[in-house]
């Protein structure tokens, strides 16, 4: 059965924040053992940690975009702010850090099981 087209755009705004964060997991860590001098079990802890937080907060804000996202839009419109923020595009905002701290906790414990 294939997949609709609604569902291959959302898993490939994801996936596009899985593969950024994936590359980024050990850019953070050869940073931080060179520049921090963290162990490099230490420095693939605390990448898995950031991706944790940006996972966090972007599904927190999320949440918040769909919660009260029409009552954002209705009230800039009332006030005739053209801030040009809208609800579909904070939810995909929102989506694509999801996936950026993903990739992060995914990769991170690959990278701790390696060096440690």
């Amino acid at each position: 059965m294939p997949l609709s087209p609604v569902v291959r755009e959302r898993g490939r705004l994801v996936a596009g924040g899985v593969a950024v964060g994936s590359v980024a997991t050990p850019i953070l860590v050869i940073g931080l053992v060179v520049v921090g001098g963290f162990a490099p079990l230490a420095a693939a802890e605390t990448a898995f940690a950031f991706g944790g937080l940006w996972f966090g907060l972007a599904l927190l804000g999320w949440a918040g975009s769909v919660a009260s996202g029409r009552a954002i839009e209705a009230a800039q419109e009332r006030l005739g702010a053209d801030t040009d923020w809208t609800e579909r595009r904070s939810r995909r905002a929102m989506a694509r850090i999801v996936g950026f701290g993903a990739g992060m906790m995914l990769v991170a414990p690959v990278i701790g099981t390696v060096v440690g």
